[in-house]
């Protein structure tokens, strides 16, 4: 590995953002099979309440799976439980939030499909990574 690549690979932010962004994945996974089987669940789903609806309780899943996983490989973290669960918790709320706001922008050209929830979960990956590392997981700073 070229000297520069292995210098930034070696900081503990990047190692912690890459961990993040895998655990993300999986949680990414969780919420896309959660959004899809409560669209198939939900009759109506394409009126925007329905949709607001699905896509918490789908985001809210994949977010639980985050929380564990990141408590538990990416932060490594060994402080109180409850309390970062619900520091991890209030981050996903703002995300959340920030995810219904680019879901009401984007779907008049979208739809209330797949590709609204693609965008809009999207967009809270950076909010939910630095919010997190900087305010849940502070303490291992």
């Amino acid at each position: 590995m070229p000297n520069g690549i292995a210098a930034v690979a070696s900081r503990r932010g990047v190692r912690q953002f890459v961990k993040f962004g895998i655990v993300g994945a999986s949680g990414f996974v969780v919420n896309l099979v959660a959004f899809t089987l409560l669209q198939r669940l939900v009759p109506h789903h394409e009126r925007p309440l329905e949709y607001n609806l699905i896509y918490s309780a789908a985001f809210l899943a994949g977010g639980v799976s985050n929380y564990y996983l990141n408590r538990i490989w990416t932060f490594r973290s060994t402080g109180h439980a409850v309390r970062e669960g619900a520091k991890f918790l209030s981050v996903s709320l703002v995300a959340l939030a920030v995810g219904l706001l680019v879901s009401a922008g984007v779907s008049p050209w979208l739809g209330h499909g797949h590709k609204t929830w693609f965008v809009a979960t999207v967009a809270g990956i950076f909010i939910n990574f630095f919010l997190n590392k900087y305010w849940t997981f502070k303490h291992l700073e």
